[in-house]
């Protein structure tokens, strides 16, 4: 019994060193595994390089566009310098750059063999001239565009801290649209620092509304319009309709 007892712990053992030498082989290979794949990570990209026969020197703006046309994309490239082959070329630093153009609101560029881009753009569509100087969309981002550009010259002129562009669009469609209901034409609506707002007629009289609350005062304009008497040789220049009741007009030489 003593011997088959020695016996027994030996193959015990034997059993437990050759699952140990196991153990260890396996994670030996893990980690050559996992070496050989960061190294071709790392250098897999440089690999490809190699196969690069030209530069890309050709693009292609994809779609139609009514702000960017192909001068500006190739200014932007040229700045970009010397461009690499079809699989050493990031387009994704390409596409940064295109979007610096303050009127795009994105790009997508894809490379197209063996030396090419596919560049789609899309471009903010304004709906407002914001501050004499910059535009606005209808969902209230404020950008920027040569006014060269601009195409649509009847787009109403909007106003105010950049922040306020949605409650402006706001006031302005509504006013807008109850205007002309009334044969009566509005062409801006400015809101200032203070919250004070200001309405502007495509006869350029200027209607000062101030702080707060607006649509009694507009009502009262509307009422007391047809009643105002202008002078030979004058028109009206504003109608104040900063009070509780009446209004304040100020005339100007024709």
């Amino acid at each position: 019994m003593n011997v088959l007892k020695r016996k027994s712990t030996q193959n015990v053992r034997y059993g437990e060193s050759t699952f140990k030498y196991l153990r260890q082989l396996r994670l030996l290979i893990v980690l050559l595994c996992a070496g050989f794949g960061y190294f071709v990570y790392a250098n897999w990209q440089d690999w490809l390089v190699r196969f690069d026969s030209k530069p890309i020197n050709a693009y292609a703006l994809i779609g139609k566009t009514e702000f960017t046309d192909y001068a500006d994309v190739k200014d932007i490239l040229l700045k970009l310098g010397d461009l690499k082959g079809f699989w050493g070329q990031d387009v994704k630093v390409v596409q940064e750059q295109l979007e610096t153009l303050p009127w795009v609101k994105g790009a997508v560029v894809r490379k197209v063999w063996p030396n090419r881009l596919s560049i789609w753009l899309t471009e903010y569509s304004p709906v407002a001239i914001w501050n004499k100087t910059e535009f606005v969309t209808k969902d209230g981002t404020v950008f920027q565009l040569p006014m060269d550009r601009l195409k649509n010259k009847t787009l109403p002129y909007l106003g105010g801290p950049d922040y306020q562009s949605p409650k402006v669009l706001e006031a302005w469609n509504q006013i807008y649209s109850d205007f002309k209901a009334k044969n009566l034409n509005v062409k801006g609506v400015t809101i200032d620092e203070r919250g004070a707002w200001q309405v502007t007629l495509d006869n350029d009289i200027v209607l000062k509304l101030g702080r707060g609350e607006w649509q009694s005062k507009l009502e009262r304009f509307v009422t007391i319009y047809p009643q105002i008497e202008v002078s030979e040789n004058k028109r009206i220049d504003y109608v104040d309709l900063r009070y509780n009741s009446g209004a304040a007009v100020g005339m100007v030489e024709q």
